[in-house]
């Protein structure tokens, strides 16, 4: 199996058994992100808890990249702290060629790598579906900016 159709598996399998996908009874933060152009929604619930983000929820619909993307988000970002967070939002964006630079390995921990966060390697081949891959990491910041304000 080639490295592209692994990524390719990983995105599908993210899309057909999405994690922490829901409703939080009581979050601390919440936003709601659309993609105009395709019409992909995101909604996402944080309870932010002594620095870190304690549970994650996300609910939306569009296409299998989106909605992997933020399966894969959602499930990475809890029990991490908001600095973590902040970290992982940039090296997703550097990933995806939106931000100057190298993901490479969180520099926090040596040898950590984006583990299934690489499949959205793919997408930059794909300019149009870029936006479709940040785009619950355009929201995860906007749930940040407004739940830790």
């Amino acid at each position: 199996m080639s490295l592209d159709e692994l990524y390719r598996q990983v995105i599908l399998d993210h899309y057909r058994n999405p994690r922490r996908s829901g409703r939080l009874e009581s979050p601390t933060a919440h936003a709601d992100g659309t993609n105009p152009l395709c019409g992909d929604e995101i909604s996402l619930d944080l309870v932010i808890a002594e620095g870190k983000v304690a549970e994650a929820a996300v609910t939306g619909r569009g296409c299998s990249i989106s909605q992997a993307s933020a399966s894969m988000m959602a499930d990475r970002i809890v029990g991490k702290t908001l600095a973590e967070v902040d970290e992982l939002i940039h090296r997703v964006k550097r990933l995806l060629d939106i931000e100057e630079g190298d993901p490479g390995l969180d520099p926090e921990r040596p040898g950590a790598a984006l583990g299934d966060l690489e499949s959205l390697a793919g997408v930059r081949r794909f300019p149009v579906r870029v936006k479709c891959a940040d785009l619950p990491w355009a929201t995860l910041q906007q749930a940040l900016a407004d739940g830790t304000a």
